[in-house]
């Protein structure tokens, strides 16, 4: 096993100089993520630190490898990526026709409806990936979330940016949404159904006297719709999509019924 500080200096030799390329610390790399072990980001003090290293080792893989024939039952696959296995051993329940990728984390306790977990994604125990949610390449999912049906959690291969979607322990993502561009959901969020979050959605609380506007980030706890504001241009006035915090979780909306009337009584569901 290769000590990851100097696993760390061969992949950034390796991605600073393409003659010096390093197959085994790049497929040491991958093997770590897989296991755990690595993380793409890891949270510290309240924030998070992203280990651009094994980002580069996730995009150095496909480098490493060729297309290969990959056979499950009926079903035929070409990729440079082997599809991940021993679910029993790592007490994840994967029903058909889910697919996560060699690369990616599955903590204990993590639930696959027919869904699709991308290298180097990183999800937590008890959470619910639902049928067909994506989480991307690099994604990290906390514990105890729930991905609802035709989730979108984007990756940060293509294109290529700076750091992860992040959705924190707790969170509820409701159905249809999306979340990209290394936007972050905090701690126990809701999403209500089909709330867009990009790196410059607004995300406007509209609970108090005055509004407050974040971007690129939800509040731990906040629940979220998705709403429209007004933008003038020259050719006449249009409505943007945004999302709208319009209350926070508490004791008394914990529930999924609680927060479905909650949702429901701005037009919003789960």
């Amino acid at each position: 096993m290769i000590d990851q500080s100097e696993l760390q200096s061969r992949i950034e030799k390796c991605w600073a100089d393409p003659d010096a390329f390093d197959n085994e610390a790049v497929d040491a790399a991958v093997t770590l993520l897989d296991q755990g072990a690595l993380r793409v980001a890891s949270p510290l003090d309240g924030g998070w630190v992203v280990n651009e290293w094994a980002k580069q080792a996730v995009l150095l893989f496909f480098k490493a490898h060729d297309n290969e024939t990959i056979e499950s039952g009926a079903f035929e696959f070409r990729d440079k990526v082997p599809m991940k296995r021993d679910f029993e051993r790592l007490g994840v329940r994967v029903v058909p026709p889910a697919v996560a990728r060699f690369g990616s984390y599955l903590s204990p306790g993590v639930v696959l409806m027919p869904s699709y977990v991308n290298i180097g994604a990183w999800v937590g125990s008890g959470t619910m990936v639902d049928t067909w949610a994506t989480v991307g390449s690099c994604a990290q999912i906390g514990a105890n979330v729930h991905l609802s049906g035709g989730v979108g959690i984007g990756g940060v291969l293509e294109p290529l940016q700076a750091a992860p979607v992040i959705i924190e322990d707790g969170a509820f993502i409701g159905s249809r949404c999306i979340v990209v561009e290394g936007a972050r959901v905090g701690t126990e969020a809701v999403l209500g159904a089909n709330v867009v979050v990009t790196g410059t959605t607004p995300i406007i609380d509209v609970t108090g006297s005055a509004t407050v506007e974040h971007r690129g980030s939800i509040p731990a706890r906040a629940i979220v719709i998705p709403g429209t504001r007004t933008k003038s241009f020259s050719a006449g006035d249009f409505q943007l999509p945004c999302g709208l915090i319009i209350g926070w979780r508490s004791e008394g909306t914990d529930s999924k019924l609680k927060l479905n009337e909650l949702l429901r009584e701005h037009g919003a569901a789960v």
